[in-house]
């Protein structure tokens, strides 16, 4: 299997692009992305997507990005796992160029969602879980979350002032972020005191709606390492699933899915997590965050939401988190949201994050997940 570097990335500004079709915002990003690595030419596309059909009524969007980039003819392919879409994009080129199946390859996502009205995307979002036995009932997504997060806060006697931590860490670090959704600073009273969306969680412990495109450029280490750039090595890309019915699972708590493919991507690029420097989590909501961070294994069971409310996921704390916005602030365009997370390691690991940089950072750490962690996928990205 070839080793894997990541040599172009590009995306939009997360939003409400009204004027802007689905088919140009990938093709913004993806342009980025092909003069950031300095070539022309791919041989494949992945392009991560959840929600065309319903919000756009468009599918067969790999032969539709292709063309509209200009490169007909070239294999492309849609792929989709929830909110997981774009990671998924991600893990499907990484393997295609390991194989030795092709050498360059783009991989992207993109989705507008603000295009419906929000009682569709909440419908909508809600395929994400099973159809027959949950979302029949009428329970939301951010409903689901509320039982894992009412919980959480009983199980371990957490305060509600203490699972804010990562709506605040990731309104700090949006501000210096040109391309997030929402780059003002909240501080922990005025998260408690924004309206209840579904007890315990509150308006400004969930991401928003927003339209938007991220797209990299991967192909073989070795030809990365001729590239006049930071080279920047996929050392790892795994995935795993979890029961899917949330009432089925042993443990609400547990993120299975993401401790089997975190273990996975830790034994894959020969690390552990005290090795990491930076890391992307997917914190759809607070609730999301915390349990990601300890299944991640950055902090002991019932400990993640007091840990990040400490500061220790700020970019001077113990591991620097969501350094960009993560998905609260920085913005949650579903099916682009994973390869979001990509840029943004690349980005601090070329040294090129500006006022948000982290110091001498050389491996990173992404995590991506659909549904309530029913697929969860990680990446491991090493400054070579």
């Amino acid at each position: 299997m070839r080793k894997v570097g990541v040599i172009g990335i590009g995306c939009t500004k997360v939003g409400e692009h009204w004027a802007t079709p689905l088919r140009d915002l990938f093709a913004e990003a993806a342009l980025l992305a092909l003069d950031d690595a300095g070539i022309d030419k791919i041989e494949s596309i992945y392009v991560g997507n959840m929600l065309s059909a319903h919000t756009q009524k468009q599918e067969h969007l790999g032969a539709l990005m292709a063309d509209n980039i200009g490169m007909p003819g070239v294999q492309a392919i849609k792929v989709e796992a929830a909110c997981g879409s774009g990671g998924i994009a991600v893990h499907e080129g990484f393997k295609a160029v390991a194989s030795g199946l092709v050498d360059f390859v783009m991989v992207g996502g993109v989705e507008k969602m603000t295009d419906i009205s929000t009682p569709e995307i909440t419908t909508a979002l809600m395929m994400a879980e099973n159809r027959e036995y949950s979302a029949f009932s009428g329970i939301t997504f951010v409903g689901l979350n509320a039982l894992c997060s009412r919980l959480y806060m009983e199980t371990y006697e957490v305060k509600a002032d203490e699972m804010m931590g990562f709506p605040v860490n990731d309104h700090i670090n949006a501000v210096n972020n040109p391309n997030a959704q929402y780059p003002f600073k909240i501080t922990v009273e005025r998260a408690i005191e924004s309206a209840m969306v579904a007890d315990p969680i509150h308006l400004y412990e969930c991401c928003g709606i927003g339209d938007g495109a991220a797209v990299a450029i991967l192909c073989p280490l070795e030809k990365a390492k001729k590239i006049n750039k930071p080279v920047i090595e996929v050392s790892a890309s795994a995935t795993a699933t979890n029961v899917l019915n949330l009432y089925e699972r042993d443990d609400l708590l547990d993120f299975a899915a993401t401790r089997r493919a975190v273990n996975q991507a830790y034994s894959m690029a020969n690390i552990d997590k005290k090795d990491v420097d930076v890391l992307e989590v997917h914190d759809a909501f607070s609730i999301v965050g915390v349990l990601s961070l300890e299944a991640l294994g950055f902090a002991e069971k019932g400990v993640g939401a007091r840990f990040a409310a400490e500061g220790e996921i700020a970019i001077d704390g113990d591991i620097p988190t969501n350094t960009m916005g993560g998905l609260k602030a920085r913005g949650h365009p579903i099916g682009a949201t994973g390869v979001y997370q990509i840029v943004e390691l690349v980005t601090q690991l070329r040294g090129e994050a500006g006022k948000n940089q982290v110091k001498d950072a050389e491996i990173g750490l992404a995590q991506n997940i659909g549904g309530v962690d029913s697929t969860s996928i990680i990446h491991v990205l090493r400054r070579r």
